[in-house]
């Protein structure tokens, strides 16, 4: 019984909080969101965006990743937004010192600035910046290193692409929702 009265107080407050999924429609004001339909207009909007080409290989990695989560269809013919993403920091961090004072480990932290522009206005739709920090040990071998740098430099790219896409998905869903598409 109290498992009951607790789940239904769990679902309470979860309806209550003012939480809204990102790609389902709601049918009326006063329905429940999911009713089998899933609404593709934030999808489709999205792969309006021309990821434009960011510098350096880490870049390319960034560029890979937004390309198959924003337009996994192919680039549009007429894009209606531009993403320009450059690369601002990337910090080294060594940790867990021996007595020698040789790290066992690094922590390296990316810091990216993205900008979605529109083509017909030229204006700033949305921009910020996105961070992630992976970390990798230092093996004795110098080749497994290399190939932890390459693992955590990849990783990383896949968690910025994903917080810039899910950033873009939430700016889409709200005008969306303003414009009363859905």
């Amino acid at each position: 019984m109290k498992k009951a009265i607790g789940g239904f107080l769990a679902l309470f407050c979860i309806s209550a909080c003012g939480f809204e999924p990102l790609y389902a429609q709601k049918e009326d004001s006063s329905g429940w969101y999911f009713s089998g339909n899933f609404d593709t207009s934030v999808t489709s909007e999205m792969a309006k965006v021309k990821v434009e080409p960011i510098a350096d290989r880490f870049g390319q990695e960034i560029r890979n990743e937004l390309l198959d989560l924003i337009t996994p269809r192919g680039m549009p013919k007429n894009p209606q937004y531009r993403l320009f993403v450059t690369l601002q920091d990337k910090e080294i961090i060594q940790q867990a010192l021996r007595r020698d004072i040789t790290a066992t480990r690094e922590r390296v932290r990316y810091s990216v600035r993205y900008e979605l522009v529109s083509t017909t206005s030229n204006e700033t739709l949305v921009k910020g910046d996105s961070v992630s920090f992976v970390s990798y040990d230092i093996l004795a071998n110098p080749y497994s290193t290399t190939m932890a740098q390459k693992k955590t430099q990849s990783d990383a790219a896949k968690i910025i692409a994903n917080d810039i896409v899910l950033r873009l998905g939430a700016y889409f869903h709200r005008e969306m929702g303003m414009r009363g598409n859905y």
